[in-house]
């Protein structure tokens, strides 16, 4: 058996740009893993395969490898910056254990940091920080460990000082040895040498470092004692503190350097075998039933004893579909059969691969903290459960935001119809923040995403990968509807037609529930008027009608429904009646309570230079944007605003325009907001225009 102490499954994240790519080049070509180093800029990088990837310059989708370090195997995810795309850092977090966070030394906290960083709380990862990029002109290390402390409310706690900043940047302070780690050329990240502190940096060296001291030794009271008496503790227990501290998320260890000019990366390493845990140290996945309520078990990290397995992503790629999957605890070997939890079906394992990027090595068994691909899956997708088949449990699922956008499609030609939805189904089973829908009006096919980009590269991949060439309508909000006012109300069902017929009466109340509450349901039916046995078909029955509002045939959200009383017939009243009159009660008396279109608002990120910022402003408040703050950095400004989807498409053309190609932004759901009078008229009547026609 392999010893677990020895692994490290750690993610990469960050905003756009800031540099995890090169980051995770720089660590493969350290560790061995590869003898070229690929760049971003000319699309080569390893991990970035995809040629949406190579041609934007950006990463899409997560990709998986390992490599080794100081006799440490680490299982790397590198995952994407744009937010469309925040699925994949999501689902990443929810299997690692540890994690890089990666900051521009000029840009600092950047939008899409703030949302990963809360991801990675969410899902309590021990992290790393990684300030990059400090050659870059406008880089300060410690203005950007300010931002980290500010604005995503972290305790960074400084590891490393750069010596010399922007040009002149040539290495960094390691503060635990107090030595000074210097590459004088940028070609070779092992050609480094190891020197005394340079002499005009002794005072803020014995600053921070002391800094650090106090950090650590809070995380051991003899060692604190000790240190307040006098005695300075040795770098053994320091080491030993720290990693205590970042394993219990208590601080995050914060070092500096320029993973393009292969400066840092070493400590970075170094840092990860340290300071980051091991499968065995991090909190064991709760277990949950079908219902999916906790039962109390835990999937404790041991190789001994029985499977518990998350699939955490599928991809299809010419040899069929790969299914990553986390092993929590057990093992297992090619050929096994395991219990999907989800399905209740049983899976046989084909092959088991470690992935490398896009290319892969043959395993035979794989164990408790690996992170693999399985080949053969047929029925299993991502959140599923496999454990051992004599031994069952779940774990907890993942849980993903709904889409916020649609645009309609439709193939050039009828022979890529039937080639379009066998594409289409396993582009789902790929991204579950990815739907596909059927118009009922119109009969066209509706993608679903998070963003213009998502779909953009979505539309790119059917026409590349799948070979399906389709033509896309005009991107369409993702609208909801809810009711403002309390409204009682009576409806009864009666029909006779020879026989026994159908009978049911209900006296209900319908009204605004509370926000993100969704649908709620409670019964005061007392004395028998409505037996129990007939409430669940009603409650059913109502939320079905929800999926459809009054207005324009948008999902209704927020309500209560509440059952007051009602009659029922001893023959004539089965659940089939009370359910046809529930959904009539829905028809007669939502539009009665004062219904109301609701828009999806966005939190948009933007920065611009300096000299547009009131164009920007202006475009934004034209935009319907309410300004939320704005924030002066070295490099430009910073504005932030909700503003409804609405307008906000083709944004990214126009920002560069206002700002001549300089500016940049970020934009994620925010909430669900009342649409002004004129604009839910014109959603309405459009509508209307579509039911209409059909």
């Amino acid at each position: 058996m392999v010893d677990l102490s020895t692994y490290r499954n750690i993610g990469i994240f960050a905003h756009v740009d800031a540099g995890k790519t090169t980051t995770t080049e720089r660590i493969l070509k350290l560790t061995g893993k590869i003898h070229k180093t690929g760049e971003v800029h000319d699309g080569e990088a390893t991990t970035d395969f995809m040629e949406q990837e190579q041609e934007r310059g950006i990463t899409i989708q997560a990709a998986a490898t390992s490599c080794e370090w100081d006799n440490h195997r680490l299982n790397i995810i590198d995952t994407p910056g744009h937010v469309d795309f925040t699925i994949e850092v999501y689902r990443s977090l929810k299997v690692l254990d540890g994690g890089i966070g990666v900051f521009c030394g000029s840009g600092g906290v950047e939008p899409q940091s703030e949302t990963n960083w809360r991801y990675a709380n969410d899902s309590k990862v021990a992290r790393i920080i990684f300030v990059n990029k400090l050659d870059r002109i406008g880089a300060d290390f410690l203005r950007v460990v300010k931002q980290i402390k500010e604005v995503l409310g972290a305790n960074p706690v400084v590891m490393t000082l750069p010596i010399g900043i922007e040009d002149d940047f040539i290495g960094v302070v390691d503060l635990l040895t107090k030595k000074a780690w210097v590459w004088r050329s940028s070609d070779d990240p092992a050609d480094y040498e190891i020197e005394d502190v340079p002499e005009d940096m002794h005072d803020i060296v014995d600053e921070w470092r002391e800094k650090l001291i106090e950090a650590a030794v809070e995380q051991d009271d003899e060692l604190l004692e000790q240190y307040l008496e006098g005695h300075e503790p040795s770098v053994d227990d320091l080491k030993r503190c720290i990693r205590k501290g970042t394993i219990a998320l208590d601080f995050f260890p914060t070092y500096g350097g320029a993973a393009f000019k292969n400066k840092g990366i070493q400590n970075i390493l170094n840092a990860v075998v340290d300071f980051l845990p091991d499968p065995t140290e991090v909190i064991p996945q709760p277990e949950i039933d079908l219902e999916g309520n906790e039962t109390g078990g835990v999937a404790v990290v041991d190789p001994d004893l029985p499977l518990r397995a998350l699939a955490f992503k599928i991809m299809d790629d010419r040899y069929g579909a790969l299914t990553f999957t986390r092993i929590y605890s057990g093992t297992l070997k090619k050929g096994d059969n395991v219990l999907n939890t989800f399905t209740g079906k049983t899976e046989r394992i084909g092959r088991i691969v470690e992935m490398h990027a896009n290319t892969r090595i043959e395993l035979s068994s794989a164990q408790a903290g690996d992170i693999i691909a399985l080949l053969g899956m047929k029925n299993t997708r991502t959140g599923h459960t496999l454990a051992d088949i004599n031994n069952p449990a779940t774990l907890e699922p993942m849980v993903f935001p709904d889409p916020v956008i649609s645009v309609a499609i439709h193939p050039k030609d009828k022979a890529g119809t039937e080639k379009m939805g066998v594409a289409l189904n396993k582009m789902v089973q790929e991204d579950p923040s990815f739907h596909v829908a059927t118009d009922e009006d119109s009969g066209e096919t509706l993608l679903k995403g998070m963003g213009e980009l998502h779909l953009d590269i979505k539309v790119d991949i059917l026409k590349r990968t799948h070979g399906v060439e389709v033509e896309m309508g005009k991107p369409q909000v993702a609208y909801r509807e809810t009711i403002t006012i309390l409204i009682e109300d009576v409806y009864t069902h009666k029909k006779q037609s020879g026989g026994s017929g159908q009978y049911g009466k209900i006296e209900y109340r319908i009204e605004p529930a509370e926000k993100n509450a969704g649908y709620v349901f409670e019964s005061k039916v007392t004395g028998g008027s409505v037996p129990r046995e007939y409430w669940s078909a009603i409650e059913k029955a109502f939320k079905v009608c929800m999926d459809e509002g009054t207005l324009a045939g948008y999902p209704l959200l927020d309500v209560k429904f509440t059952l007051l009383d009602g009659a029922f017939h001893a023959v004539d009243s089965s659940a089939l009646a009370f359910e046809i009159a529930t959904k009539a009660a829905y028809r007669q008396s939502v539009p009665k309570a004062a219904p109301q279109l609701l828009e999806p608002i966005m939190r948009v990120d933007v920065y611009t230079p300096e000299d547009n910022v009131g164009d920007v402003i202006g475009d934004l408040n034209r935009r319907r944007g309410m300004i939320k703050s704005q924030e002066a950095g070295p490099t430009g400004v910073r504005v932030k605003a909700d503003a409804p989807l609405a307008d906000m498409f083709g944004y990214i053309g126009h920002l560069r325009t206002l700002t001549s190609g300089r500016g940049q932004f970020s934009m994620e759901f925010s909430h669900y907001s009342p649409c002004p009078q004129n604009v839910a008229d014109e959603v309405i009547k459009e509508a209307q225009e579509r039911k209409a026609a059909k």
